[in-house]
Order: structure tokens, then sequence, then C-alpha cells
């Protein structure tokens, strides 16, 4: 259940039964050549399928994360550190407060990991509340079978090239790009960062068959759907 097809009467009923709920989060930044807000859609539509059939509530998803490194790319946005961590500590303080005691982060980010940290010490300051953090893209299930088709598969290629994160109106390479080196990528400014990556693409696959994308995508939807549901305290 999206909360944006929810009132608060609802929302309220609901917490007198359950107290789970999903906060997505996402980044608008370069993805070479799909939609800049690739993150922030596989983030939000991947947990509200994983919930659907649970009628667990999923709030927006945060469109903006920690990506100060793209900023050579016209069209990302970064927030700092402190500001990010800031935000999500406030928004799953509005949470606790109305009774959301379970909560799963669903991160499609890489970069806002490094927040991970301040929102799990925000949860064990606050009795009875359990956060779970979820990077789905490469969580166990998932990133075996990304692996098993081109493990050099990695930001903006392929395994985020779905229907809903192209672009109306462009090709996408019928290549497979040799994988960027990070090894000194927090060194580079953004503009070196830039000429240095081309267009965008970590590395691998533009792009992978019909088939191939519902597999990676219907696991990730199982896997997201466990972490909802099992082991909770």
């Amino acid at each position: 259940m999206k909360i944006s097809e929810m009132n608060w009467q609802q929302v309220e009923s609901y917490l007198e039964t359950d107290d789970r709920c999903v906060l997505p989060l996402g980044s608008t930044e370069q993805h070479a050549f799909i939609s800049l807000a690739t993150d922030s859609i596989l983030a939000e539509r991947v947990s509200a399928a994983a919930a659907e059939t649970l009628r667990i509530p999923v709030f927006p998803v945060q469109n903006y994360g920690l990506t100060p490194y793209f900023m050579g790319y016209p069209g990302t946005v970064t927030l700092s550190q402190t500001t990010y961590e800031s935000v999500l500590t406030e928004i799953l303080e509005s949470l606790r407060r109305h009774g959301f005691m379970r909560i799963l982060v669903v991160n499609g980010h890489g970069g806002n990991s490094s927040a991970r940290p301040s929102v799990e010490a925000w949860a064990t300051r606050r009795e009875g509340v359990e956060v779970r953090w979820h990077d789905w893209w490469k969580s166990p299930a998932v990133r075996s079978a990304i692996d098993a088709i081109d493990p050099d598969a990695s930001h903006a290629s392929w395994m985020e090239t779905f229907p809903w994160t192209r672009v109306a109106g462009v090709d996408l390479p019928d290549a497979h790009k040799t994988p960027f080196g990070l090894s000194d990528r927090d060194e580079l400014s953004p503009e070196r960062l830039r000429e240095a990556m081309g267009d965008g693409s970590f590395g691998g696959w533009y792009e992978r068959s019909e088939d191939q994308m519902n597999e990676i995508w219907g696991i990730a939807v199982e896997e997201t759907r466990a972490r909802l549901t099992e082991g909770w305290a």
C-alpha cells in the first residue's frame, strides 16, 4: 500500500494491528543512458511490489541522496553527509512517533550506505524500534543472479535498465563496457571522474533480454518481501 494512496484515518486503523512500514531511499544522479531517477524509481517500485500482498504501507521514496562524485554530470543532485543523516533520522523519528516500530529501509543507491551507521545508531536509542537496511540490488540472491549473466554488471548497466528506467527516444549501445576501476574514485574531482568514466556506466552490458530482466526483478521482489516477513524481533 502506498502512503500516497491512503489517508490518515486509514494509517491510524492499520497501526491498530501492525507496526511495519517501508521507507525507500533513492538518488537523483547520472545513469549513463537511462533515467537520472533510476535509483529512486527502482527502490520505490521494488518496495511497493514486495509490500503489496502484505498490505504494508510504503512511504514515498527519498529522491535525493549522497552522490558528490557525480556532480560533473548535469542533473545530478547531492546532499551533504550531515544533511542526509539528519533528513533520514528525522523521517524515522516521525514514523516512530506515529507507531511504526518495524521499519524496512530499502536502499537503491550505494552512496547512501554511508548513512547506515547513523540510522542504526538512531534505532538503538529508541526502545522497541527495529530498523532493517536492505540494499536491494546487491542482496545475495539478486547479485548471484546478476553474476550468472554478467559479473561485470554495475552502476548504469543492464542490471538497472528496466522498462521503467529507460528514456524515450534513447537507443542503448549494443556493447559490453570494460569495468571502470573505482579504487581512486574519491580522489578525483567530479570533472576528472566524468573524463575518466565517459558515459557514466561502471561496466557490463548496456541491456539484456526481457526474460533475464524479469528473472532479476522477480528475485528482487521476493528477497525484499522476505525482509518484511522473516525474523523480526
